[in-house]
């Protein structure tokens, strides 16, 4: 990055101004929108902008380089990029460039180390720093913002950790990543057991930024959460503290522990890990989606007397519901997805011909309808899809022992494994393509509730598969022990005790409990002090607790719901979050689309300032 373009601090002067609180990859993806809007909106004019993080450029916390080299991401290297594509549905122009492993010249299916992606998210940020036109100064401030005050109608002031005087801002992009949230009553509850009892509680946290110092060797250790919190927390405890795998000579996994490793007896609502990522390409036709949860549908919904689900009371009809309102329309979506592959790549397991299948299943008004017609066309129940199979996989398991409960699980996740890796089971990926479809069209809908990002994250955000395998050789080990469905955890007796549903009647207990989730991003327990104040302020939330801004633009909307005309809003902590992962290639992209909105509407607004200069 050319020194001459960017500064610590940068002058005071009659510029205008904008400031960008959060420099991780989705203030970054701001940037780079204004760097490709600018020519066409803001040309031959001076702008002032702020970049305020106190972590690195372009990875932010989460990608910054001082963490484990042995945290993997979550993505294959071919399917992350930060660039834009004409997939993308904006108005801005497309500015192509590398996918991290075009970038880093690693192989497409990779799971590259979070510090390699850190690296490319910084290289990003350079270069969309040395694409900015030459009247637009970037100053970064490597301190915490702490709030915003200034009227609606006038100049912002963003206040500065350990600085007197507060930035001007004509305009402020809240780009906050991942938060900090205080703990909830119950996690008040179990840390002041823990303290009383001499016990280790270590509530939602960000694994990477946990001390674990205090997890004993060969001490049980409670663990709620099975999906990526709990991988990172199970690969600093066994790699991180000096074990090692090494070859079967099956082409498997043995684990060899070090001795340090504490023994994680872990469990959650479905008892299961993630679903494993997909382990083959795809060929052939893709599914034509949106096919029936496209952009019609959600201005449909919209459009009912209930009024925006943003509001927690429905003006009419009650509550807007996802479960009640939404799901029917999503999985009919993903049915679509799963059938057409079925039928189109793998004809011989049917019995009917496509198009007199498609017609019935799309005029079908019940989900009993598309159960006769799906058993009538698909003679084996393992290439049905049954959603609420796949959302509660061990309903009904019971087992006399844990022992007994182990096996079950191993077996569980090896079959998982299998199927995932098979191309014959193909349908699973058509099914993955359509939950990226209907994510990108409920971004519009607004917060829709916790269930449906549980739900996507356990079909489509699951593990690598060499980290399920990892999963099952320490499990062999026994330094991995399941604990089952519908875990539940007490604090009795001057102990933590875990209770599955799969072993009736038993119970483990342990001196320490990890909560292996990340914390949830409320508004009004959020350790952010800018956030906290912004909604003290009269900024609104949604039922959920998320930050609520225009859909359009990303404006934040007071309770009235009229959006502020200086303050704008993206990420996690907003009810527009979108997709928590990185973007694939040509999908789209909402979280492009999002950017691309919100830098034409800040550049439309800055170009009309009385006070711009000329560069």
């Amino acid at each position: 990055m050319p020194f001459s373009r960017t500064a610590i601090s940068g002058p005071q002067n009659a510029a205008p101004s904008l400031v960008i609180v959060g420099a991780g990859p989705r203030g970054t993806g701001v940037l780079e929108r204004i760097a490709a809007n600018a020519p066409e909106l803001y040309a031959g004019s001076v702008l002032d902008v702020h970049l305020v993080d106190p972590y690195p450029p372009g990875g932010g916390r989460i990608w910054r380089p001082d963490q484990s080299p042995l945290l993997w991401m979550n993505s294959e290297a071919q399917d992350v990029t930060m660039f834009t594509d004409d997939t993308v549905d904006m108005a801005g122009p497309v500015r192509p460039g590398p996918t991290l492993h075009e970038w880093a010249a690693v192989g497409g299916r990779t799971f590259a180390g979070r510090q390699l992606q850190g690296a490319y998210l910084a290289w990003v940020y350079e270069q969309t720093v040395a694409a900015l036109p030459p009247g637009i100064r970037v100053h970064r401030h490597t301190r915490r913002a702490l709030r915003v005050s200034g009227p609606r109608e006038g100049r912002q002031q963003v206040w500065l950790e350990g600085r007197p005087r507060p930035l001007p801002a004509d305009l402020v992009v809240l780009t906050l990543g991942h938060l900090d949230a205080e703990p909830d009553e119950e996690q008040r509850a179990l840390a002041a057991y823990a303290r009383e009892h001499g016990l280790v509680y270590l509530p939602p946290d960000f694994t990477a930024d946990s001390d674990l110092s205090a997890l004993a060797p060969g001490e049980p250790v409670l663990v709620r959460g099975f999906g990526l919190a709990f991988v990172d927390l199970m690969v600093l405890l066994t790699e991180g503290r000096g074990g090692r795998y090494e070859d079967d000579g099956r082409g498997e996994p043995t684990y060899l522990p070090s001795g340090r490793e504490p023994v994680l007896y872990v469990g959650s609502r479905r008892g299961v890990p993630y679903h494993s990522k997909i382990g083959y390409d795809w060929e052939g036709e893709r599914p034509p989606l949106p096919r029936f949860f496209g952009p019609a549908e959600v201005d449909a919904l919209l459009a009912r007397p209930w009024g925006s689900p943003r509001s927690s009371e429905a003006e009419s009809g009650g509550k807007f519901d996802f479960r009640r309102d939404v799901w029917p329309l999503v999985e009919k979506e993903l049915g679509f997805a799963h059938y057409h592959r079925l039928f189109s790549a793998h004809p011989e397991r049917t019995t009917a011909a496509w198009s007199g299948f498609e017609e019935k299943y799309a005029s079908a008004a019940s989900g009993a309808e598309v159960a006769a017609l799906v058993a009538s066309a698909v003679p084996d129940p393992a290439d049905r899809l049954d959603l609420t199979a796949l959302d509660r996989p061990l309903d009904g398991l019971r087992c006399g022992s844990y022992d007994e409960l182990q096996d079950e699980l191993r077996t569980y996740i090896r079959d998982d494994l299998d199927r995932r890796h098979n191309p014959l089971r193909s349908q699973d990926q058509a099914v993955f393509l359509g939950l990226l479809s209907v994510y990108g069209q409920l971004v519009r809908l607004g917060d829709i509730g916790p269930w449906w990002h549980g739900f996507f994250s356990h079909l489509a955000s699951g593990p690598p598969g060499p980290r399920l395998r990892q999963m099952l050789a320490l499990s062999r080990a026994g330094v991995l022990r399941f604990l089952g469905a519908e875990t539940t955890v007490t604090a009795e007796d001057g102990v933590f005790r875990a209770r599955g549903a799969g072993v009736p009647g038993a119970a483990v207990r342990a001196r320490a409990l990890v909560e292996a989730r990340l914390p949830r991003p409320t508004v009004e327990r959020t350790r952010d002090t800018l956030l906290r104040a912004l909604y003290a302020d009269g900024a609104a939330a949604t039922a959920e607790g998320l930050l609520a801004v225009d859909p359009a633009d990303g404006r934040v909307l007071d309770r009235s719901g009229a959006p502020h005309p200086r303050r704008f809003a993206l990420g996690p902590h907003t009810d527009a979050r979108g997709s928590g992962a990185f973007t694939r290639p040509r999908t789209g992209g909402p979280a492009f689309r999002q950017n691309d909105a919100t830098a034409r509407a800040v550049l439309e607004f800055l170009s009309a300032l009385p006070c711009r200069a000329a560069a």
